[in-house]
């Protein structure tokens, strides 16, 4: 991850965000030309395919996804992700749809999951599995850019609208699952 902030660092970075909102598959080169420097300068800061992806994947989320807890999230956390996606809403919608997009979040699966089981932990209590699966892939969904995407494009919401719906559906799903109530065994 790029941590210096000189002008070719961030032309670099807008050059990861304005591949990925092609939909284009991102690598050294095609980012080095976008950039307009080297491709040794591309691979000083980003040693392979991976880390230009990872810094994608900082780039359209705010600081605390991945972090933050529950209080967080309920709190301004959902604000705070749909908004940064709306500020960069082209390169939000292109990762969303695209194969390039796909393998960044992708990416992300293993960190996201983990991050999801720790977040809902307290909450599913001895919820056995695959009930507990099942609702913590609803959960994260609530809070995903998928969600994002949809509720801005059908349902016209902004940031603040989306963290509202989200939340009290999220907090609906935690209070039913307090309540005794389980996703239907398959």
């Amino acid at each position: 991850m790029v941590t210096e902030k000189t002008p070719v660092d961030s032309r670099i970075r807008d050059a990861l965000l304005a591949i990925t909102a092609k939909g284009l598959p991102l690598t050294h080169d095609r980012v080095a030309h976008e950039a307009q420097t080297s491709r040794r300068t591309v691979y000083r800061r980003y040693p392979d395919q991976d880390a230009l992806r990872r810094e994608v994947w900082t780039l359209l989320s705010p600081v605390g996804v991945m972090r933050g807890d529950l209080d967080w999230l309920l709190g301004g956390g959902l604000a705070e992700t749909f908004a940064t996606f709306d500020g960069n809403a082209a390169t939000m919608t292109a990762a969303m749809a695209s194969a390039e997009g796909r393998a960044i979040r992708n990416q992300q699966s293993a960190e996201r999951v983990a991050y999801f089981r720790t977040l809902y932990a307290d909450s599913l209590g001895d919820l056995a599995e695959p009930q507990r699966t099942q609702a913590l892939a609803v959960l994260q969904l609530l809070s995903s850019g998928l969600a994002w995407r949809e509720m801005r494009d059908q349902w016209g919401l902004e940031a603040n609208g989306m963290a509202a719906a989200s939340g009290w559906a999220i907090e609906a799903l935690l209070k039913a699952l307090a309540d005794g109530s389980t996703p239907a065994a398959v």
